[in-house]
């Protein structure tokens, strides 16, 4: 035992009321000093095997879809697989982005396809190995952030773009018969191939989809532990099993020898379309995999320890030796996949070892498990395939660019995608970005308007030096020594907008008049005055203006406002500061009211129309550090919050005439019908500590009756027969830490004794979750249970989305 915990003689008295002790000499559990490191070979062992699950994991989740993707393009299936592995090993190892993985991906299907249509396989992995060239080429050149800049709108109306296409193709399949070249070709040619349905492919290619769209939504623990396994996987190996138990005859894939697998070849055909086709492999593998690797950046965000952030041009650079080695292995050109890579951080990886290992396994598929892959039909890998490229059509992303008013570049580039191809369509929609873009530069509408003795100057869109002119003229309207108002409904202002706007404010000022900034909605903005007053004379607005806090520091104890003074202009001192509590108190309201409530009303508005529907109860602690909307990045509405001291749950009856926490557990489960209760536990909680250092007897406080109910989980702790929960990563850094954890796991126990509880986890319409918030760290960890005892995993920053398709 550590040296910390003998250093709480009470603590081990009050612990012993059962007869039991928390130290022993013989025990093997400890607590380690704070910051001492972690024993050097059990965290080898942890990483090694977290490592090796997350491989199996994207293996599983690999292999179907390489086949699937293979079929897709026309290509040699096995060339799917050499591109999985070359992808899990070449460009896990060299690449610069550990946790991301790389292998055949649904954005490059098409080009592939129409590569392999007019050119021929082995045109098809020459291009490979030249578009691996050019990503070295360009990675040399240290231009791997320039992906970076392409708008969203064109990245996700190509992957829009290449998705319908690929629906409408592989529906062909899924009906039992052959797609044709072109989108336009397979949509002519479906009312005759609706006309001759195969029923034995239509049943299997159901099933698959009908498969795919259950298994994520079972539900209660045994969905829980289900859906480890990859919905993808057990689709076609669904469909496998009862088309072989049913004796169904239907194409099925056919992987021929390796022996004669077709390796590169040298180029053929005309050097200006084989050029194109370098082009826009180099374009779409590049572009896929930077973007993935900035989103694998975000995931991982918050972990510890952390892989490092990604090197692009070392990405670029991998990605390039990867295409080389897979065009010249006769496989189809790869990139970084998201479904993959999410897959990969949400197992727990840690490095590109896991990713490497997949590549792996998927050598040794290829090579002793051809006999079982020829048993899966086609129909079933066309229905996955198809499932996939209708993700790509994202509503998200719909909403998202419809939102930020590029709809249309959004549009023209997945109608050129599926009307023109790849390269076609990217380029429509470059040339539609930029000519949006100078458009809104160059479209400004300035207004005046007069109401109640104020003037109002508008601006809507952005201010360049196109439109000082109309600014200059629309501001001179108002009349020296009026209020104006200045409504800025633009992101942009360039330096000439800005000095001509700052040299009308000081010389209207200086006339005696007032002026006041805003920006959408009436929001205020600070511009920051060229040694001008202040933009507004108000109390409010100098205290606003003077400080330099950032926008989340609202709910921070933060000191913005300015200290108060004495009679003379000398700072207050204490006997001077009377009510400092009241006025802060009041200056928080009025800036609520100032700044946030604009935003809220409609919002809450709505909840109040429609009565509070949280998801979840939210049971924790008292302590003001604790912000729950914050550290569950929630909202109005989302959250039922109980807090007491020491975060509890009294046994049902225990409470002795005070039931608040039973009965807002009863009203959360059967009036509010939430779906989970969560149990928050914090670092430094002050009723922990007490708890350790509570003498036994004496007064009979409310505090000390209330702090009775976590006895229960300082007995936990003394229990030599029960594994201690833990975090994953370190040891608790001292006792009053270790009992934080434990008393989190004891309360979600009392939470079971529960009537409505138990009867909500029995139908499985509920679910109890552990959380442990680190304070200082600003940490996040939850609860997982397994046999070997309960470990709060740490939560990373997960901003990035990476659950586009495959």
């Amino acid at each position: 035992m550590s040296a910390c915990v003998p250093t709480l003689p009470q603590a081990l008295d009050f612990a012993r009321a059962g007869g039991t002790a928390i130290a022993d000499s013989t025990r093997t559990k400890h607590v380690h000093q704070p910051h001492s490191p972690p024993p050097a070979q059990p965290r080898r062992f942890r990483v090694v095997g977290a490592d090796l699950s997350a491989s199996i994991a994207v293996f599983l989740i690999a292999l179907p879809l390489s086949l699937g993707f293979a079929l897709a393009t026309g290509a040699p299936l096995q060339s799917g697989l050499v591109a999985a592995a070359v992808g899990g090993i070449v460009a896990g190892r060299l690449g610069g982005s550990p946790l991301q993985v790389s292998g055949p991906a649904a954005g490059l299907t098409v080009a592939t396809a129409d590569l392999i249509h007019h050119y021929g396989w082995r045109t098809t992995c020459a291009v490979t190995v030249l578009a691996g060239l050019t990503q070295l080429g360009l990675g040399c050149l240290r231009v791997a952030r320039t992906a970076l800049a392409v708008s969203p709108a064109i990245v996700h109306g190509m992957l829009a773009g290449i998705g319908v296409t690929i629906a409408v193709a592989q529906l062909h399949i899924v009906l039992g018969g052959t797609p044709q070249s072109a989108v336009l070709d397979n949509l002519r040619a479906l009312p005759a191939q609706l006309a001759q349905l195969h029923p034995a492919a239509v049943s299997m290619s159901a099933l698959t989809l009908a498969l795919l769209l259950v298994w994520p939504r079972i539900p209660g623990r045994t969905g829980h532990v289900l859906r480890r396994i990859p919905a993808a996987l057990v689709a076609v190996a669904g469909a496998t099993t009862t088309a072989s138990l049913a004796g169904l005859t239907l194409p099925k894939a056919d992987l021929p020898s390796w022996r004669s697998h077709a390796l590169a070849g040298l180029p053929e055909g005309p050097l200006l379309g084989t050029a194109a086709a370098v082009l826009t492999i180099t374009l779409v593998c590049s572009v896929q995999s930077l973007l993935g690797a900035v989103a694998v950046d975000k995931l991982v965000a918050g972990r510890h320890p952390h892989p490092g952030r990604s090197d692009l041009d070392r990405e670029l650079l991998g990605q390039g030796a990867a295409n080389i080695v897979s065009g010249a292995l006769g496989g189809l050109p790869l990139a970084g996949v998201a479904v993959r890579s999410s897959a990969n951080v949400q197992s727990g990886a840690v490095s590109r070892n896991s990713t490497m290992l997949h590549g792996v396994w998927v050598v040794v598929a290829a090579l002793l498990m051809v006999p079982v892959l020829e048993l899966i039909p086609l129909a079933s890998l066309a229905a996955l395939v198809m499932a996939v490229g209708i993700q790509m059509v994202s509503l998200h992303h719909i909403r998202t660019v419809t939102r930020h008013r590029e709809v249309l570049v959004y549009a023209v580039t997945t109608l050129g995608v599926v009307l023109l191809g790849v390269l076609e369509g990217v380029t429509l929609g470059v040339a539609v970005a930029v000519t949006v873009a100078l458009h809104r530069l160059a479209r400004t509408r300035i207004t005046h308007d007069e109401k109640e003795g104020a003037h109002f100057v508008r601006v809507r869109g952005q201010l360049t030096f196109l439109a000082v002119p109309r600014l200059s003229r629309a501001l001179h309207l108002v009349p020296a020594g009026a209020d104006a108002v200045v409504e800025l409904d633009g992101s942009f202002m360039d330096h000439a907008a800005y000095e001509s706007l700052q040299d009308w404010q000081r010389t209207h000022l200086a006339q005696g008049g007032t002026v006041e900034l805003t920006g959408r909605a009436g929001t205020r903005v600070a511009v920051p005055p060229l040694g001008s007053p202040a933009l507004d004379r108000d109390r409010d607005s100098a205290e606003a203006s003077a400080c330099r806090c950032r926008p989340w520091t609202p709910w921070r104890n933060h000191q913005c406002e300015r200290p108060p003074t004495a009679p003379g202009g000398h700072p207050a001192g204490p006997a001077d500061r009377s009510g400092p509590s009241g006025q802060q108190l009041a200056r928080g309201i009025s800036a609520f009211q100032r700044n946030t409530a604009p935003l809220v009303r409609g919002e809450l508005a709505r909840l109040a129309r429609e009565g509070q529907r949280p998801s979840q109860l939210f049971l924790t602690c008292a302590d003001s550090r604790l912000i729950t909307s914050m550290i569950t990045s929630s909202g109005p509405g989302d959250l039922f919050v109980v807090r007491n001291v020491g975060n509890l749950v009294p046994l049902p009856g225990a409470e002795s005439g005070d039931d608040s926490v039973a009965a807002a557990i009863e009203y959360a489960v059967d009036v509010l019908k939430v779906r989970s209760i969560t149990v928050c536990g914090h670092s430094g909680c002050g009723a922990m500590q007490a708890l350790l250092t509570a003498e036994q007897g004496g007064v009979q406080t409310p505090l000390r009756r209330w702090l009775r109910h976590g006895l229960p989980s300082l007995e936990r702790m003394a229990d030599e027969e029960r594994p201690w929960a833990r975090i994953t990563g370190r040891e608790p850094t001292d006792v009053v830490e270790q009992l934080c954890l434990t008393n989190v796991v004891q309360q979600l126990e009392h939470l079971r004794a529960h009537e409505s509880v138990a009867r909500a986890l029995g139908e499985g319409s509920l679910e109890l979750q552990g959380m442990y918030f680190h304070v200082g760290e600003a940490q996040a960890y939850l609860l997982t249970t397994s046999e070997k005892g309960d470990v709060f995993g740490r939560v990373g920053a997960a901003d990035g989305d990476l659950r586009s398709p495959a």
